[in-house]
């Protein structure tokens, strides 16, 4: 039976505790807010000799991850972590290692990129990972973090698949977050991720190999990309198959796609990251009132999972798909991509593109509320409005107005103290 030990952890110390529970032999780092608590855990425990792992400080991304791709490749187990700013800085050699086929984890911790500078989350770093070769997690909840980075190593370490993998959360949303969390112990973690087996993969001073070659032409170069596409496809099975045996020993499930009350429902919410647990909130103040209402979460967006989506959407009649992200002149990501997986079903959902919570800003309940009524709407007439955006001009002159206001009653309150000391 397996032991859990229960605690309370941010999401950066989740993300810790899954790289010492996947038994990481070597941590090529570099701080960057909001994950540098995470190597700072990490780099106390291998002080302390609690955790058996070589961590090296790298000057810069792009050198953590080649360092990061260069052991992997040898059969090393690896782990490292970035956020924001140093995952584009890195952006070069995340295409670089996910061609070498170097089956590590990395952790993103999502915050909103300059300019301007914003340390709160969205997603517009990680989804401009989303065409380099690595496989995507994407976690809402601290528990979520540390079982996600054991999934991860066993889908990256899969003989099929030998692709690196992000494990993808929100920088204070959850970073900084505590909540309760089921930890098992290291034997069971052990026996559900066994020590990685390379194969022949394999470095020696005394006998180098070559393992790849530096240029290749147009028909070598088209079949290379082809393996790394099969490799991806593949990990939609893989990532089950590990899903079904992590289950089986810590009796906790991870589908591709999280269904919430999805049973019955007419109306749907589509999001990623831990916003979408304010969205079940909602949902479930929409059951309330009779309201049939549901929430569809890809946890897996690399592989895309088209045909869960098609499944979890399948009978309902419109969809809110939230964008925590922005491409420039385009609209949301995500909703890009579920209408190109629906695009050819039969009686196709609405869908209603929204696009909120850039730079860290709040969804409302009553955002919620609202945007579910609009996808109601639209679902019966299929008249679908224009993408919106959750903030709006308007909103930022009555914000501008509220910080005058709160200027000057601080400057007058600062007077009449300053009078009261005087007299």
């Amino acid at each position: 039976m397996t032991t859990l030990t229960r605690k309370l952890l941010t999401g950066n110390a989740a993300a810790a505790w899954g790289a010492r529970l996947a038994g990481v032999e070597y941590l090529p780092v570099f701080p960057i807010t909001p994950q540098t608590e995470i190597i700072e855990t990490l780099g106390r425990w291998t002080e302390a000799g609690e955790m058996d792992a070589k961590m090296v400080l790298l000057e810069s991304e792009h050198s953590m991850l080649t360092a990061a791709g260069a052991a992997a490749a040898t059969g090393v187990r690896t782990f490292t972590a970035t956020s924001s700013q140093g995952l584009l800085y890195g952006m070069e050699m995340l295409y670089t290692v996910a061609g070498w086929r170097a089956p590590f984890v990395l952790v993103n911790v999502s915050r909103g990129l300059a300019t301007p500078i914003t340390l709160e989350a969205d997603h517009n770093d990680i989804l401009a990972a989303r065409d380099s070769g690595f496989l995507q997690l994407h976690c809402a909840t601290c528990q979520e973090v540390v079982d996600g980075v054991l999934l991860a190593y066993r889908l990256a370490e899969d003989e099929g698949v030998r692709l690196p993998v992000i494990v993808n959360f929100d920088g204070f949303l959850l970073s900084f977050t505590r909540e309760p969390v089921q930890l098992p112990d290291a034997d069971a973690a052990a026996r559900f991720l066994p020590t990685y087996d390379a194969g022949a993969l394999a470095f020696r001073s005394g006998h180098p190999v070559s393992e790849a070659v530096a240029v290749l032409g147009g028909t070598s170069y088209s079949y290379f990309r082809y393996e790394m596409q099969r490799a991806a496809e593949t990990a939609l099975d893989a990532f089950d198959t590990a899903a079904a045996a992590f289950e089986n020993d810590f009796r906790r499930r991870y589908d591709a796609v999280e269904c919430y009350r999805m049973d019955d429902a007419q109306t749907a919410f589509l999001m990623i990251g831990s916003y979408s647990t304010k969205a079940k909130a909602a949902v479930d103040a929409l059951r309330l009132t009779g309201t049939p209402v549901g929430l569809v979460r890809p946890r897996l967006l690399r592989p895309f999972p088209e045909a869960a989506l098609r499944k979890a959407l399948a009978g309902v009649r419109g969809v809110a798909v939230i964008d925590q992200n922005l491409s420039m002149g385009k609209g949301g990501i995500l909703h890009t991509e579920v209408a190109s997986a629906l695009y050819g079903t039969d009686n196709p959902p609405a869908l209603v593109s929204f696009i909120g919570g850039l730079g860290g800003r709040d969804i409302s309940e009553g955002e919620f509320l609202e945007m579910a009524a609009i996808a109601a709407k639209a679902g019966e007439t299929g008249d679908v409005p224009p993408p919106r955006m959750l903030y709006s001009q308007s909103e930022l002159r009555q914000m501008r107005k509220f910080q005058a206001i709160a200027a000057v009653e601080g400057a007058e309150r600062l007077k009449e103290e300053a009078e009261e000391v005087a007299s």
